[in-house]
């Protein structure tokens, strides 16, 4: 699983920033891992000039054989910002590669013995 960490020109600290967020991204989405392709995170202060400001966090998981996943959260803080996206993006792959696995695993009714002839 690749982890691409882009961040807007308001953000200080970025290199620090981006260890942080990709390591983050590495122990969240563990369990993921072989679903995955790639993660992008995008940190962006969207007024960056103003005192505390409103930070955004977007993700999207680009999953094997399947349409991506994206989630964004806005929050006071960077942290608060890619926590939020982090839960919501964790939660979004629960319930579609879950919803995925659990229709592999049940067998069709046109496979079980005597469901045919009733």
């Amino acid at each position: 699983m690749q982890i691409q960490v882009n961040t807007s020109n308001g953000i200080e600290n970025k290199e620090t920033l981006e260890r942080w967020a990709a390591s983050e991204m590495q122990s969240v989405l563990s369990h993921f891992k072989d679903d995955i392709t790639r993660v992008e995170i995008h940190l962006s202060n969207e007024s960056a000039s103003k005192a505390g400001g409103d930070n955004r966090c977007t993700m999207e998981a680009r999953l094997v054989h399947h349409q991506p996943v994206a989630t964004s959260h806005h929050a006071p803080t960077q942290d608060a910002a890619f926590r939020g996206a982090s839960d919501k993006l964790k939660h979004a792959l629960d319930k579609t590669l879950g919803r995925l696995r659990n229709h592999r695993d049940h067998d069709s009714i046109r496979k079980i013995d005597g469901a045919a002839d009733e």
